[in-house]
């Protein structure tokens, strides 16, 4: 078997998204670790489960998949319900999947569509027309994929633009009866994932829901072409969102956080203003470099301000 390799273009659009989206993840990197962060990473998952289904037709949306996560009962067809159940586990393996194990593919399809296709974790065996595209035959998937997973182990390309080419690569080929959407978002984010963790809490598939139309016009103007890069440099723009997105997110998570800590130092400070530093520590559970923040930031917004010596003076709020 000759190796194949996907045809594409490298364009200075896309060195320039590429370029951007890594300056932009150092930004994301240093507001990551914060708890409002990780609040917000959780909220992200489920923006890119019901993304992912709703390209697809599935409209319960966020809030019914959260109660889902959550054990609770929700108003949905049978289908609904499966294709969401299927999609959260199939999304939590995330981290467990080898982006280059075909096998590993396999297991998620399965994971994704057990109780809606029969042959779940099986590659087509039937011709298929999607669209105006008509797929690669069924008696051709199993070599076309193996090739792919190959290419996708052995390429020295840069992750980000394997993940884009992948991607547009896998739905060209339409290994499956059903789910190939949803399972060639998922194994983008698999190999980003790969790249850098942060991808997994980033909502992608939600931003190329709100770009659904644009989403398809990149694949049938890359096959027209008879190559992804016009996928690629789409993808890349949707992956530059996402991050930018995420950080506005974090912004104000941490604006709301800052406002509550402002909040409750300045209650304890209307209860007793002789009560120190390590006191707050201890009252509110937080760090002392924390309480500091907070009360250097209050004294620069002339909120407070400190009467006599750290040891015997005491604070004054400034009305």
């Amino acid at each position: 078997m000759k190796d194949y390799i996907p045809p594409y273009t490298i364009t200075s659009k896309i060195l320039k998204l590429s370029t951007k989206i890594s300056e932009e993840l150092t930004k994301l990197e240093f507001v990551s670790s914060s708890k409002a962060s990780l609040m917000l990473r959780k909220k992200n998952r489920i923006k890119t489960l019901a993304g992912t289904l709703e390209i697809e037709g599935n409209y319960l949306g966020e809030e019914k998949i959260t109660a889902i996560l959550e054990g609770k009962r929700v108003l949905a067809t049978t289908k609904e319900l499966y294709e969401v159940k299927g999609a959260i586990k199939a999304y939590a393996n995330l981290d467990k999947y080898s982006f280059d194990n075909i096998d590993d593919l396999l297991k998620a399809h399965k994971i994704l569509m057990s109780n809606i296709l029969n042959n779940a974790g099986s590659f087509r065996s039937v011709n298929v027309k999607v669209a105006n595209h008509i797929a690669p035959k069924a008696s051709f998937v199993n070599d076309l994929m193996l090739q792919l997973f190959l290419w996708l182990k052995n390429s020295d390309e840069h992750m980000l633009l394997k993940s884009c080419i992948f991607h547009y690569e896998f739905e060209f080929i339409h290994p499956f009866t059903d789910g190939n959407g949803r399972i060639g978002r998922l194994w983008q984010s698999v190999i980003l994932n790969t790249y850098n963790p942060l991808f997994s809490f980033l909502a992608i598939e939600s931003i190329v829901r709100d770009y659904q139309e644009q989403y398809y016009e990149a694949i049938e103007k890359s096959t027209t072409m008879g190559q992804s890069t016009p996928f690629i440099e789409f993808m890349l723009s949707m992956i530059l969102d996402s991050i930018k997105v995420s950080l506005k997110s974090d912004q104000k998570s941490d604006q709301k956080s800052d406002q509550k800590s402002d909040q409750k130092i300045l209650s304890q400070i209307t209860k007793n203003n002789k009560v120190t530093i390590k006191e707050l520590c201890e009252i509110l559970s937080m760090s002392e470099s924390g309480i500091k923040k907070v009360i250097k930031k209050l004294k620069d917004e002339n909120k407070l301000k400190r009467v006599g010596s750290l040891k015997s003076g005491y604070w004054e709020l400034v009305i």
